[in-house]
């Protein structure tokens, strides 16, 4: 018997020999060699052997990745009694990483070469953890008294699912796993303090914080930084708390990378460096941080300290909107109404219009109703516009009401009722100054009800009084033509000119209209002349074909014909066929001007 003894005895020391032998190879850089002598070992059912080939997997070091196959030797390592591999096995549960997910290498490489639980407290996000499995193991690897094992446990416990929560148990495993030098369990414990909210911990804390930012904890920086600039724990010091996020940043923590991009760029806490605050807000995008990519686009949509890109501006708005942004996702709705880095499609910018509003973005329903009412957006869009409005207009929403109104009036979305309309734009109009204008169109129009111009005048006025340009039209139309009052041309006059003032055409046609001649106001020809072309320019047909005409006569300079066809023309090509008859009097570019075509 002794013989056999002897020679098990050999077998062992041999055994142990090669898997020290092995563990110096992977050391020294050489898994492909490592690994070919761990092969046997593990077959042999060593725990070692087994482990190291697991993680030899998981790492894709001197093996191809693969995710199945470093959790069989795992489980295998875990069944024979290796303290290590419980926990590594937890980790991969909790990042999803086994079953459905097992093609996910990359972050499997990072478990392993990191730890079983320094992903949990670093970059990786969840992707469909098995909270059951990772539990099971976890509890295996902290009976072992490991303490990345408790420090992995008090996560799950933190972390996981509601009834597996047990905060107390929580922290208690992360002070034991702290007290043991673990920076993950240093990490978790000063987390654990800080959600006491309990001011008097924050010191404690930020003490625990900084023991896992010594180990080279990305979020043990972040955190720190986080405390730094808040004054949590320790004198607050912007520019120390920037030297935090930037430790965070290089050892590539996404959050820490954007805070770090928008110091750099604002010049906060650090000398400004719009190009290296770029840098790194893209790097955090990249990483799928929506806040940063909004940041991006909005670099390149405004210019400024960086030249404008339209086009890379509605990339980052993108990526910042697929991931829910609801700012950006409207940012990109204005790209493609506009045509900006992207070609013009209204029904596009209806959808992003329409997920921005989804997401709780007001001005997005505005931008979404003003397609729907152009007739821009596809049918279904009106129908849920109408159910936006209608809803906020039931709950005493003034706005609401007025946008339900008018989908009523116009039929968007649902079928047409001016009658009602008038109630929701009456109910509204107590409140909002566009709703006093619908109401008194509505009114003056007989639309839903017997015209009232006496009425629809009084509230077109207070709607002109509060400044709202198609009011201020609307009350000017009314006072040259004495509709529901008096006439009164100078003040028709001053309304138009504050609208045109303002930008809008109709009224700088109307101004020109009226200085023209014919009205109650005095007349001023060149004034006249300049409010046409203003109009004209801006593609007013009727502007266009009395700026030819003030322009063939000679009205108030020397007769230009060659400008004045200029104008005919593109009347005539606005829809305007009374311009054809002006157009068709004029000389031949050949040919001098008929007698007394100047004579005005």
């Amino acid at each position: 018997m002794s013989g056999v003894f002897g020679r098990l005895g050999g077998v062992f020391a041999s055994n142990a020999a090669k898997l020290r032998r092995a563990e110096a190879l992977i050391l020294a850089g050489d898994g492909f060699a490592a690994f070919k002598m761990l092969v046997p070992l593990a077959q042999a059912s060593l725990p070692r052997a087994e482990f190291l080939v697991g993680r030899a997997y998981l790492e894709g070091n001197g093996v191809p990745r693969a995710v199945r196959d470093g959790a069989y030797w795992l489980e295998r390592a875990a069944e024979h009694g290796d303290a290590e591999a419980p926990g590594l096995l937890a980790a991969l549960h909790v990042q999803g990483l086994i079953g459905a997910h097992a093609s996910r290498d990359d972050d499997a490489a990072g478990l392993a070469a990191n730890g079983a639980s320094s992903a949990l407290f670093g970059v990786a996000d969840t992707v469909a953890p098995n909270y059951d499995q990772a539990l099971v193991w976890a509890r295996r690897a902290a009976a072992a008294g490991t303490a990345d094992g408790q420090a992995l446990l008090a996560y799950i416990l933190t972390a996981g699912p509601e009834e597996m929560r047990d905060a107390e148990e929580a922290e208690r495993l992360y002070r034991l796993s702290a007290e043991a030098q673990c920076p993950q369990g240093c990490l978790g414990y000063g987390l654990a303090l800080l959600r006491k909210n309990d001011p008097a911990l924050n010191s404690e804390a930020f003490r625990w914080i900084g023991l896992a930012a010594a180990a080279n904890l990305a979020t043990g920086f972040y955190l720190l930084g986080v405390m730094t600039q808040e004054g949590r724990g320790v004198e607050a010091d912007l520019a120390a708390a920037v030297g935090h996020y930037r430790e965070a940043a290089v050892r590539n923590l996404r959050a820490a990378q954007g805070r770090y991009g928008l110091a750099l760029l604002e010049g906060k806490g650090v000398a400004k460096d719009v190009q290296e605050g770029e840098s790194w807000l893209r790097r955090a995008a990249l990483q799928g941080d929506v806040d940063a990519a909004a940041l991006v686009g909005d670099l390149y949509s405004r210019g400024g300290d960086l030249p404008p890109n339209h086009a890379e501006a509605a990339m980052w708005y993108r990526r910042a909107a697929e991931g829910g942004h609801r700012a950006a996702a409207r940012a990109l709705g204005l790209m493609h109404l506009n045509g900006l880095g992207t070609p013009r499609d209204p029904e596009e910018a209806a959808r992003w219009f329409r997920l921005s509003a989804e997401a709780g973005d007001t001005a997005s329903r505005y931008d979404l109703a003003s397609l729907v009412l152009a007739h821009e957006a596809a049918p279904a869009e009106a129908t849920r516009t109408r159910e936006w409005f209608e809803q906020e207009a039931a709950g005493g929403d003034l706005v609401g009401a007025y946008n339900y109104g008018i989908c009523l009036a116009e039929g968007v979305g649902v079928a047409r009722d001016e009658a009602q309309a008038l109630v929701w734009l009456r109910r509204a109009a107590e409140g909002v100054v566009n709703a006093r204008y619908w109401y008194g169109r509505l009114l003056a129009e007989g639309r839903g009800t017997t015209a009232d111009p006496v009425e629809a005048r009084k509230w077109i006025s207070q709607a002109a009084d509060a400044g709202m340009l198609e009011a201020l039209v609307a009350m000017a139309e009314f006072l040259v033509n004495g509709v529901g009052g008096e006439k009164d041309h100078p003040r028709a006059l001053e309304l138009f000119e504050r609208a045109a003032q303002a930008g809008h055409v109709g009224a700088m046609f109307a101004v020109g209209a009226m200085l023209g001649g014919g009205h109650d106001v005095p007349w001023d020809r060149p004034a006249a002349q300049a409010w046409f072309r203003k109009a004209a320019e801006r593609g007013h047909a009727y502007a266009q074909l009395m700026l030819g005409r003030y322009l063939a006569r000679g009205l108030t300079e020397a007769a230009n014909v060659d400008e004045a066809r200029f104008w005919f023309t593109q009347a005539l090509g606005n829809g305007l066929g009374e311009a054809e008859g002006d157009l068709a009097a004029l000389p031949q570019a050949d040919q001098p001007a008929p007698a007394g075509l100047n004579a005005g």
